[in-house]
């Protein structure tokens, strides 16, 4: 009993031991790691231990292990495990279960807990610490070399300057870690260059750079990490060398060509502007078009005033109050003229003696207070600035170019356009015995530039609008209260001055009945042209703006592609374009877009001027660009000549005289042609030939002017006249010269009007005055006698019928002998009368009849020679053979001339002397022995020069 007492004391003191696993096992809150990169062992900072108060009791003092958890992230956990080292002592190891890579991720956080062995082998009652936070680095290794961003690197400097960085070079390293991952320093391997580079891979020159020595250097470069890795591949540097920077225009060519008939055509194609690296906010550049040497300032329709005004479709009824002088205008005769190279006419006024006085008559023509007063005007002239100093108030001052007074009804009104300094005015009295007089003022720049400008006043009272060079000015209205005397009531119409001293001397208006009495105030010192005055309803805009359109300038090529930030501006005259911009790039495409247009087929050649200002604002305006001026030209080259071809009339016109005494006549040119056409030279390399040839392609074509001249002796109005078809020519709005000496068509229009009108042309003649031929000559012309065509040359003959030859003698039935025995009467040998309903071309019947009647002489004279010689001898025998007698046969018997077509001329009424001269007496002497032949010798007492002729 006692054995098994004790025996069950000692199970109760064990058991009551092993229940003494009282307290958890205690690590610490926070462990800081490090694993190296590429390994797996994790160094812990405090190591890892796990204490038990339990110890040493087996089992409940000792460390079984510990358990790993997710850490804030969730993921890190899965890579670590902790084991136990010693379970007496708790001492344990964090590792990862697979190596780790820095540069996919450098931390990693996670929680770890440690627990006991427990009560037993069984692990039962097993306590377990509080979780402690690990933070494990990853340790870097320098496994990654530098690899440069990009492998080639190029830049362009300026030669002869020191920079602080050309080119920056730029190396990467793929390792994590500063030590590792930073580019330590850059390194050029190439020996011998001009250039270092710093840490940072800044490359700059050590010496000035010379283009002309080395354009290009090459070199390469290399990178170095912290590790002293090198880079994997060297990277090259291209560093090229540009002339000195100067700041302005580049690729500006000073001579640029237009050929007639290109449409536009780009001025500047590849101009930019160079700024050398200056920051600027704001570009303007202008480009000026200088074309004041051409007519009047630029290339216009090179025909007439009158001309051009039907062309832009202007109201008929416009009167010339400066036409060119002429026994019908000769009021314009003692105004000087300067040359144009178009085709209006300038006259020039000296303020003083140069004025024209319009007659009475015109004047009467365009009374009424709604006109329109048009005109071309240089103020100053060509080399004389006019003043702009004058006083106020001066009247004198004033410069007059038309001064009117008209009656209108039973009143009188007066207006006159003056300029005074660099104003326009109109003074406008409408009724000078009742209404107040009223001032029209404009200040125009145009009056005082010496240039020419086209002024149209339209006047439809108390409106007044004024176009200058197409552009509308509105005035300013002055009603003028002044004690101004009124203009006596009397027509009087001025250019180039004002009638009478001021108004002041009335009687100067009613006592002076010519213009050479007459005083003058207010004389105009300038050019003047086109002046017209057309009375009615005032002109159309688009009229105003047709008469002054020029046909070249300046325009912009597209202006959809205009960048943003981008202006342009043109003048009304295209003389001017304005670009302004902030942008330099836009800027260049803008300027390359600048163009020249001409839409005339046969331009006016020659060199226009070209100018291009350009104006830079920089942030810092002190050490802003400035750009010179740059000058140039345009050369319009000389247009292909049109040829104008005249055709369908032969060079012979042969009908019965008869049809030319009709009451019509015989139309001259009834089956004309004109062609207008251009050659130009066409590769014939397609056809196997090198050479070039000449195509002429018709063209539609504008003519202005034709006439038809009788060539020799100018037409005789009694006898014969050129008929033209007047009602035509006024429907197209053509004029016409009809003198003796020819005859003018002249007017703008197309070539088919000028055929019918000359189809219409016909010859007439006065009853018996038919001659034997007469000829004439058509040649036309464009742009007034700039293009010519050929001149066609056209011989009438007049047929006369033979039956009028007819007379019973030896002499017809001798002539007969010359004719063709097969023809009929009414046939000449080889020529055949034509049908009177139809135009018949054959050789001149006046030489048929010619060599008919020196045939018949030749005969004539060699009877006459035996007849003499045989009176000769029957006298000889009769007298015995006397020699004093024999001398009265002298030579006169050889001055006979028989004329066979004396019976042919009485009854066709011609004269024998068929050049035209006056009637001459004539003497018929009948042969001495043969009275009864029909041959009648005819003696010319006088002829041209005073003697007698025998024919």
């Amino acid at each position: 009993m006692s054995f098994l007492t004790f025996l069950l004391l000692c199970l109760t003191s064990v058991a009551s031991g092993n229940k003494a696993n009282k307290h958890k096992p205690w690590i610490e809150t926070e462990y800081q790691g490090i694993v190296m990169e590429n390994d797996n062992t994790v160094l812990l900072n405090p190591p890892l231990f796990a204490l038990d108060k339990d110890a040493p009791l087996h089992y409940a003092g000792e460390i079984c292990g510990f358990r790993v958890h997710n850490g804030p992230s969730g993921s890190s956990s899965v890579q670590f495990e902790a084991v136990v080292l010693d379970r007496s002592t708790g001492e344990g190891l964090v590792r990862s279960k697979e190596p780790l890579d820095c540069e996919s991720q450098r931390e990693h956080s996670f929680t770890i807990q440690a627990y006991d062995c427990g009560e037993g082998p069984d692990g039962a009652n097993s306590k377990k610490s509080h979780k402690a936070t690990v933070h494990v680095r990853v340790n870097d290794v320098n496994e990654f070399s530098p690899v440069f961003v990009e492998r080639r690197y190029e830049a362009s400097v300026p030669e002869g300057r020191l920079f602080d960085r050309i080119v920056r070079v730029e190396a990467l390293d793929a390792d994590c870690s500063p030590q590792y991952s930073q580019i330590c320093f850059y390194d050029i391997l190439t020996p011998n260059i001009p250039f270092v580079i710093d840490n940072d891979g800044n490359i700059k020159n050590t010496e000035p750079l010379d283009s002309k020595r080395q354009r290009v250097h090459t070199f390469w470069v290399t990178a170095f990490d912290c590790g002293k890795n090198r880079a994997q591949a060297d990277a090259q540097v291209v560093v090229t060398v540009k002339p000195s920077c100067k700041p302005g225009w580049i690729g500006w060519s000073k001579r640029v060509e237009y050929t007639p008939g290109s449409g536009s055509i780009p001025l500047f194609p590849s101009l930019h502007l160079e700024t050398c690296e200056e920051t600027v906010w704001n570009i303007q550049a202008t480009v000026e078009l200088q074309t004041g040497h051409i007519g009047k300032g630029c290339d216009r329709d090179s025909y007439s005033d009158r001309s051009v005004r039907r062309l832009c479709g202007a109201v008929r009824g416009e009167v010339d109050l400066l036409p060119p002088p002429s026994p019908a205008a000769n009021w314009t005769s003692a105004l000087p003229t300067l040359p144009s190279s178009d085709s209006s006419l300038v006259f020039s006024f000296n303020g003083s003696t140069h004025v024209a006085m319009v007659p009475d008559s015109i004047a009467a023509a365009i009374s009424g207070d709604h006109f329109t007063l048009q005109l071309w005007m240089r103020r100053g002239g060509i080399n004389t600035q006019p003043p702009t100093n004058q006083a106020r108030g001066n009247r004198r001052e004033e410069e007059t170019i038309v001064c009117s007074t008209v009656k209108n009804d039973d009143s009188f009104s007066h207006y006159s356009l003056s300029v005074h300094g660099c104003r326009l005015s109109l003074f406008y009295w409408p009724d000078v015995s009742a209404a107040r007089p009223v001032k029209f003022l404009w200040k125009l720049e145009q009056v005082c530039d010496s240039e020419w400008h086209h002024l149209s006043l339209s006047v439809q009272f108390p409106s007044v609008t004024l176009y200058v060079d197409g552009v509308t000015f509105d005035p300013a209205l002055i009603h003028d209260n002044g004690a101004i005397p009124n203009p006596a009531p009397r027509q009087r119409l001025v250019i180039g001055a004002c009638w009478g001293n001021d108004w002041l001397n009335q009687r100067q208006y009613e006592d002076c009945d010519n213009s050479q009495e007459a005083s003058y105030v207010g004389g105009y010192r300038g050019l003047l042209s086109g002046v017209t005055v057309r009375p009615g309803s005032v002109e159309p805009h688009s009229v105003v703006e047709c008469l002054y359109a020029c046909r070249e300038g300046l325009d912009f090529g597209d202006l959809e592609t205009l960048g943003s930030g981008m202006k342009v501006h043109v003048n009304p005259s295209q003389s001017v374009l304005v670009l302004e911009g902030d942008d330099i790039e836009s800027f260049n495409r803008a300027v390359q877009q600048v163009t020249y247009r001409n839409s005339l087929r046969f331009a006016t050649p020659g060199v226009r001027p070209l100018k291009l200002t350009t104006s830079l604002r920089c942030f810092n305006e002190e050490s802003c660009l400035t750009l010179r001026q740059l000058e140039g030209y345009l050369v319009v080259l000389q247009p292909d000549a049109p040829q104008i071809s005249l055709s369908g009339v032969g060079p012979h016109l042969a009908r019965p005289a008869p049809e030319f005494e009709g009451p019509r006549g015989v139309p001259l040119f009834p089956e004309l042609r004109i062609v207008c056409s251009l050659s130009h030279a066409v590769n014939t390399a397609a056809q196997g030939d090198n050479s070039w040839s000449l195509m002429s392609d018709a063209v539609a074509h504008t003519l202005d002017g034709c006439e038809v001249q009788p060539l020799g002796e100018e037409l005789n109005p009694e006898r014969e006249e050129l008929l033209v078809d007047m009602d035509a020519l006024r429907e197209r709005g053509l004029e016409i010269i009809n003198t003796t000496a020819y005859i003018a068509i002249t007017g703008a229009e197309s070539i088919s009007v000028y055929e019918d009108v000359l189809r219409s042309v016909r010859y007439r003649l006065a009853k018996g005055s038919a001659r034997f031929e007469r000829r004439f000559r058509l040649s036309c012309s464009e742009m007034n006698g700039r293009y010519t065509s050929n001149e066609l040359t056209l011989e009438v003959n007049f047929l006369h019928s033979l039956d009028s030859l007819y007379h019973p003698s030896h002499l017809l039935a001798s002539q007969q002998q010359f004719l063709h025995p097969s023809h009929h009467t009414g046939e000449l040998s080889g020529h055949t009368l034509p049908n009177p309903h139809r135009n018949s071309v054959v050789p001149g019947a006046a030489t048929v009849i010619i060599m008919v009647c020196v045939g018949f002489l030749v005969v004539m004279v060699i009877l006459g020679v035996f007849r003499i010689r045989s009176i000769h001898r029957r006298g000889e025998g009769a007298r015995g053979g006397s020699k004093e007698d024999s001398g009265q046969w002298d030579d006169s018997a050889l001055t006979i001339i028989v004329n066979p077509m004396e019976s042919y001329e009485s009854r066709m009424g011609i004269s024998a002397d068929t050049e035209g001269e006056g009637e001459e007496d004539e003497e018929v002497v009948e042969s001495p022995d043969d009275a009864n032949d029909d041959q009648r010798i005819i003696i010319k007492k006088e002829g041209r020069d005073g003697h007698p002729r025998r024919y």
